[in-house]
């Protein structure tokens, strides 16, 4: 049993989290079809998307993780749109072009960029977030080695059409954290269109 299998058995990590609030503001702007979540964990964006008509594939190294993710979509009725898939999202060999929208939150998956890039369908989007260095005092999530630097992000996305990116830190005493948020849609050109916010989301 894995590390990550423990913590989820644990309940060390919340069992039916909600899905990223900008995923919430944005997903009516995503092209229709099939996704891919990296790093499923228990399902908070995999289930979220199943349930706004997406054909999702959940990749994660832990069982128990996808298990609890596959309860979570029996419970809300969209188990049928979700594949399990156990493997190492870092070893993983991605589809080219097959994917309308790719998520990523909480994992470092910058050497595999090219290649989760390369899943994408032509005016695909990508979400991608991840904890980041700072300078500001932070209690949670992981050491800096293993986080982004400041506008890694954008900078290994420019590539693609970048519609949001912001850095900022999150959270309460105790269980603050940093992090840098991005979604880009795999498409190039002078002139495209771009979602409207009328208003800057609060919540990580």
């Amino acid at each position: 049993m894995s590390r990550w299998d423990d913590r989820f058995r644990e309940g060390r990590y919340q069992q039916d989290p909600d899905p990223a609030p900008i995923l919430q503001r944005m997903v009516d702007e995503f092209p229709d079809g099939r996704a891919l979540d990296i790093a499923a964990g228990t399902g908070r964006n995999a289930v979220f998307l199943a349930e706004h008509g997406y054909d999702v594939d959940a990749i994660d190294k832990s069982r128990v993780g996808l298990e609890i993710a596959r309860e979570n979509a029996a419970t809300r009725g969209v188990e049928h749109r979700c594949e399990w898939i156990h493997a190492d999202a870092l070893a993983y060999e991605y589809p080219r072009a097959t994917y309308d929208v790719i998520t990523v939150r909480s994992f470092r998956v910058l050497d595999q960029l090219t290649d989760v890039k390369a899943a994408l369908t032509d005016g695909g989007v990508l979400y991608y977030q991840d904890h980041m260095r700072t300078a500001e005092p932070v209690d949670y999530g992981p050491p800096p080695s293993r986080r982004v630097g400041a506008n890694d992000l954008l900078r290994a996305c420019l590539d693609l059409t970048v519609l949001h990116y912001r850095e900022f830190t999150s959270g309460e005493d105790s269980h603050r954290g940093a992090y840098a948020q991005m979604i880009a849609r795999n498409s190039s050109g002078d002139t495209q269109p771009h979602p409207h916010l009328t208003t800057f989301e609060p919540r990580a």
